[in-house]
Order: structure tokens, then sequence, then C-alpha cells
């Protein structure tokens, strides 16, 4: 259209030009120049709206990439954000079995230093028992009797305390092995094969320190598949079969967990409140807290 008013518009200047020279008496010569130039003029008009329409072509190709960019930037930012909220529903979603795993090897890497210690005490006592054997063979060469040494073993206690050697099978695996094997298998994620060897613990070293460990992880493979009613019974046998075990806190805690997952709210939420009660400060109280607050009851029972 602006090609078409400047054409006019030569057109009109053109022929006021030549009715001009044909109105007033010029000279030949100084009219073909003023045409001359005249023409020159509209040629060079024309030719700058040509290279103008040509310079908006361009630029709006130029937009027209820019926005289709943009466009395409924007899907992939919607295809990233889409993938991201589900990652973030995803890690939501499995974000508590996860925290029960680690729950589970960390009480297992505790339960390992447990160990250490205890075998550590035996190994004192072993060198208590040497010392006092050293010392009856002393005497007995200086023809003395000796003093008993502190902290030496009553062998009439030991023998009462701890289980005969018929009580256990011959061919089967060690105290120490079977429940480092248990602890190893339960942290790799071997739940039966970690259940058979905590079962074996039970059957055949079932009156030691260490034994209401394996019963409370008994619960916690029950836990790990799933089979909540399962892991209630064994957390169950913790807490009535070990008073003075130090399991007893993450025992009465999983087992409230175990009853939520069956539906059972009113019973889990005694669970949970009993843990507050018995074992404030602990790391068990904060979890149970954090749970009754999630289940939207009160910390305390109100009268």
């Amino acid at each position: 259209m602006r090609i078409r008013h400047i054409a006019v518009f030569s057109a009109a200047v053109l022929a006021g030009a030549l009715a001009g020279s044909l109105l007033g008496p010029r000279p030949a010569q100084a009219v073909a120049r003023e045409l001359i130039e005249l023409q020159r003029d509209v040629t060079s008009l024309l030719q700058g709206q040509k290279d103008l329409t040509t310079q908006m072509t361009q630029d709006h190709t130029g937009m027209r990439t820019i926005v289709d960019q943009t466009n395409s930037s924007l899907g992939k930012i919607e295809g990233t954000m889409g993938s991201l909220q589900k990652s973030v529903q995803d890690v939501q979603a499995n974000s508590g079995a996860r925290l029960d795993t680690m729950s589970t090897q960390v009480q297992g890497l505790s339960d390992n230093l447990e160990e250490i210690k205890s075998r550590l005490g035996k190994l004192n006592q072993q060198l208590v028992d040497l010392q006092n054997s050293v010392q009856s063979l002393d005497a007995k060469i200086s023809g003395t009797s000796p003093a008993p040494a502190a902290g030496a073993a009553n062998p009439a206690a030991s023998a009462i305390s701890s289980p005969g050697p018929s009580a256990v099978p011959s061919g089967a695996p060690s105290a120490d092995t079977l429940y480092s094997n248990g602890l190893r298998d339960i942290t790799g994620g071997k739940y039966d094969l970690a259940r058979s060897e905590f079962q074996d613990y039970l059957k055949y070293y079932g009156d030691t320190d260490l034994a209401s460990n394996a019963q409370f992880y008994l619960g916690e493979i029950a836990y790990s598949q799933k089979q909540f009613a399962q892991a209630v019974a064994e957390y169950e046998k913790v807490l009535n079969n070990y008073p003075k075990s130090f399991k007893l806190a993450p025992a009465r805690l999983k087992k409230g967990m175990a009853l939520i997952e069956l539906g059972q709210k009113n019973s889990a939420v005694r669970e949970l409140r009993e843990v507050v009660k018995r074992y404030p400060g602990t790391e068990e109280d904060r979890r149970a807290r954090a749970k009754l607050k999630e289940l939207g009851v009160a910390i305390t029972a109100t009268r």
C-alpha cells in the first residue's frame, strides 16, 4: 500500500513538473535536467521503500523465529516441571518406606556396636579368669592359698546362668556367628535369610543378652515385608518377654506404627502415647510425637 502511495505521489510530482514546463517558457535544457533529477529522486524513493520492505520482512521472520523458540522452550520447561512434580510425588510416596528401611539399618549398626561391647566384656572376663589361673598356679608352687581376684567369675553361677552345651545341637553355628549373619543379611535386605538366622538364634541361645535384639529384628523383618499383623506379634514378644531390653522403646514405637498400617488407630495412639510417657527425650519420643501430630491427636490423653 505504501509503495502505491509513493508511486502516485511521484507521478503527481512528475506531472506537476511537466505542467509547469508547458505553462511557462523555460529552456529545454533546464527542463530536461529537472526531469532527470526528479526521475532519480523517484528511483531513490522506490529503492528505499524496497529496502524498507525487505528489512521489515527480515524483522518479521526473526521475530517469528524468536516466538517459535520461546514456545519450544516453554514446552520443554513444562515437560521438565511435570517430570519434577512426578519425582516429588514419588519421593513423598516412598519416603515412609525409605525412612523405615534407614531406621532398620541404623538399628543394625547400633546393635553391631553393642555386640562389640559385649565381646569386649567377655574378653575382659577371660583375662580375669586367666589371671586367676596364673595366681592359682603360683600359689600351688609356693604352697600358699591364692586370694580371689576382683571380678572373678563364680563357676557355680556361670553354670546356672549360661546354657549348657547340650542345649545346642552338634554342628549348630555359634551365637556370635548367627547374630552377626542375621545383622548382615537384614541390613542387606535379605529378609528371609535373616529371619531364619534370628529364629535359630532364639532357638539355641534364647537366654543370652542379645536374644531381645534378635526378637526385635523378627518384628523389623515382618514390618519391612508389610506383614504388619505378624510385626505386631513379634514386637509384643519383646515387650512381654524382655522387660530389661534396651529395645523396649523402638519395639513399642514400631508396634504403634504397624497398628496404624492395620487401620487400628485407637490402639496405635495408645502405644505412641506410651512411648512419649515412658521414654521422654529419646529419638522414639520425637518420632512418636511427630506421628501423633500427623494423626491430628493430642500428645497425651485428656481426662
